[in-house]
């Protein structure tokens, strides 16, 4: 977990990013990094833990009705980018999907914070 250095933004329930809960807390999606807004105001950069409930394994054969399966993940694919692991997730209908070799392989369910 580290800093991030000059983020001017205060993140909270009404900031207007998605809101994850991660490891006993709620965490904000923004611009690719799931930032988590600690008690002295500073934000801590945190990612999603690989696990048995977010594997970072191949998955061929995942269908997702979230997208055409043509659809290609990367900046600005209409999802949410998610730090997860050593690589980059993209949130669809609430879970994790990884571009692998022409299919998403499924890296688990994530919980939105309401």
């Amino acid at each position: 977990m580290s800093q991030h250095a000059n983020h001017d933004h205060q993140h909270g329930p009404s900031c207007g990013h998605m809101a994850v809960q991660h490891d006993g807390h709620v965490d904000y999606l923004h611009d690719g990094h799931l930032h988590h807004q600690s008690a002295n105001g500073e934000v801590e950069e945190h990612t999603l833990p690989v696990s048995a409930a977010n594997p970072a394994s191949c998955t061929t054969g995942h269908a997702c009705a979230g997208h055409a399966p043509d659809h290609v993940h990367g900046p600005g694919c209409g999802h949410e980018a998610v730090p997860h692991g050593d690589h980059v997730d993209y949130l669809v209908d609430g879970h994790l999907h990884h571009p692998h070799n022409g299919h998403c392989d499924h890296h688990g369910a994530v919980t939105l914070a309401s």
